[in-house]
């Protein structure tokens, strides 16, 4: 389907600078090589969604003069795709019910830099995929490499990093990993342009979007992020960078790429 690329917010909140930042690199990358932009609207956590921030976020993309090529489906309309992909996997004796608490897990897992591994508590106690528990896909032992066209060669073993992952919470929601990881590959997503704070999860999704059926995984480019302090990125609880506060305040569209261009930004 020819080069692709997306543009997938969680409408948990405004959009803001960061976000901003985001779209520039999305968009200067698909112009320069003839690649189409995917909105995709990533409400895959029900009890943080809402529908008056995704229409916050289209307004605001409007304004900024942000225009997808085509619209995926939301997350939240792809729960019989991600159910298929992980029926195929418990066929293949990969998937398997966790009954562990953010508790239990905190308590028992090593920590891996700024995640917890998770100690694999659940693999074998024979539990089932039913409601009220976690779903998680197996992960052996291995490295995945490839090459990120701003940091350069990597390798990620995602076994060592996260173990386990984690593909549907016990409230029912399938989890940013999975989903993710499922729609770049069943939508054809060949480029993945998204900031440096997502660059551990890379190894991860490659691995599961190749256990799902994915021969040649997507490029991946993370970009700096613009940070409110030295230690700290932008969040959507920050209202001082949020757009629809700064174009209420007199900001232009111009006004508020140029600033999101110029800002500061950490590797």
């Amino acid at each position: 389907m020819g080069m692709r690329t997306r543009f997938a917010p969680a409408p948990t909140g405004h959009l803001h600078l960061g976000h901003v930042h985001n779209a520039i690199h999305v968009w200067e990358f698909a112009r320069a090589q003839g690649a189409r932009v995917v909105l995709r609207i990533e409400d895959h956590d029900r009890q943080r969604a809402r529908s008056e921030f995704e229409v916050s976020i289209r307004k605001d993309l409007e304004w900024l003069g942000f225009h997808p090529d085509e619209e995926a489906a939301r997350q939240s309309e792809r729960s019989a795709i991600y159910r298929t992909v992980v029926a195929d996997l418990a066929r293949l004796g990969l998937v398997y019910g966790c009954a562990c608490t953010r508790q239990d897990l905190a308590a028992a897992g090593d920590e891996t830099g700024d995640e917890v591994r998770y100690p694999g508590t659940c693999r074998d106690r024979g539990i089932g995929l039913g409601d009220g528990r976690g779903w998680r896909v197996r992960i052996e032992p291995g490295t995945e490499h490839f090459v990120d066209s701003i940091r350069g060669p990597a390798s990620q073993d995602p076994s060592f990093q996260c173990g386990d992952v984690l593909v549907r919470d016990r409230l029912g929601n399938w989890t940013y990993q999975f989903a993710v990881a499922i729609d770049d590959y069943l939508q054809d997503i060949s480029h993945v342009i998204r900031g440096a704070d997502l660059f551990a999860s890379t190894g991860r999704q490659i691995r599961l979007a190749r256990m799902a059926g994915r021969a040649t995984p997507a490029s991946f480019r993370h970009h700096g992020l613009i940070m409110r302090t030295p230690t700290q990125k932008l969040s959507k609880s920050d209202g001082d960078t949020g757009i629809g506060d700064l174009r209420r305040r007199g900001w232009t569209a111009s006004d508020v790429i140029e600033l999101a261009r110029r800002a500061a930004v950490t590797r």
